[in-house]
């Protein structure tokens, strides 16, 4: 298969190749590529190495883990076949590695038989298209596009469905410090928060702050277009800008008795406490307590 079929394939909106991937394959009129479901030993179906998805959320893959206990594979896996009679994973990873914990020994596949470029496209494409993968893993499996095949961002932004714009938005996390990138993956700082640190002088140190004090992206914006503070030793308030030993214990005492982040500032003229909560739940607790008397 050339590039350029693939890809007017691919931009068709995935029917030839990826659209019932997860659909069991008819006999009749089926193309030489295509064989007929069945099952295969677990063991000798292996995930894609090359899978740009890394991070498989624990509750929903044990969820999935419980239902497939009770009701079996509803959709197949789709697999390629390898040298040694063994398959390897297009989609469906995550019904995989729940079907190992739910201790079946078979899995049910559908074989398409593509090549490694294709293999890969696949494997990012199905990802993006079912919202499977993080904002960094999606990134990084538009940038294999690029490098590894000469992908531009108008062909990605026509094979995934999206715009251009969305394509260079998502691609510009790569240029974030690795630190930063790790907190969009685990989600404590979303992609529209990271996306304006890209050109911030220090983003390290501002997405703490946007953590930290919990700002919207409006007011990171903003904050990324300032130029850093100097230290000079005092905060806004007067007092040093470094934390006294009994300050830093204090708020260990009321972080340990709400069991939330609290951070104390205070100088001359008085400070503040701020309580980190997550769940409207946590703030109805932080409510109740301060209501007791």
């Amino acid at each position: 298969m050339n590039e350029d079929l693939s890809r007017k394939r691919l931009g068709r909106g995935l029917a030839a190749l990826i659209g019932d991937l997860d659909k069991p394959s008819s006999p009749a009129g089926q193309s030489p590529q295509i064989r007929a479901d069945r099952s295969a030993p677990i063991e000798l179906v292996s995930p894609n190495p090359r899978n740009p998805r890394r991070s498989f959320g624990e509750e929903d893959l044990e969820d999935l883990t419980q239902s497939i206990r009770e009701h079996g594979i509803v959709q197949p896996v789709v697999v390629r076949t390898m040298p040694d009679n063994r398959y390897e994973i297009i989609a469906g990873e995550r019904r995989w590695r729940a079907a190992q914990r739910a201790g079946l020994t078979s899995v049910p596949i559908v074989i398409r038989d593509v090549s490694d470029r294709v293999a890969l496209e696949l494997a990012i494409i199905e990802n993006v298209q079912r919202a499977d993968l993080n904002p960094v893993e999606e990134a990084l499996g538009y940038q294999q596009l690029i490098d590894e095949h000469q992908y531009t961002q108008a062909d990605l932004g026509q094979v995934i469905g999206k715009s251009r714009s969305h394509v260079a938005n998502t691609l510009r996390l790569l240029k974030l410090p690795e630190h930063v990138r790790s907190m969009v993956t685990d989600g404590s700082l979303s992609a529209g928060h990271a996306r304006t640190l890209v050109t911030a002088l220090d983003p390290e140190s501002l997405a703490r702050r946007i953590v930290d004090e919990g700002l919207s992206v409006r007011q990171a914006e903003a904050l990324a277009q300032q130029p850093p503070r100097v230290d000079t030793g005092r905060s806004e308030r007067g007092a040093p800008s470094e934390k006294d030993a009994d300050t830093i214990a204090l708020e260990k005492t009321l972080s340990d008795a709400l069991g939330l982040k609290v951070s104390i500032t205070h100088g001359q003229r008085g400070g503040d406490i701020k309580i980190r909560y997550s769940s409207l739940e946590q703030l109805d607790t932080i409510c109740h307590r301060l209501q007791r008397n």
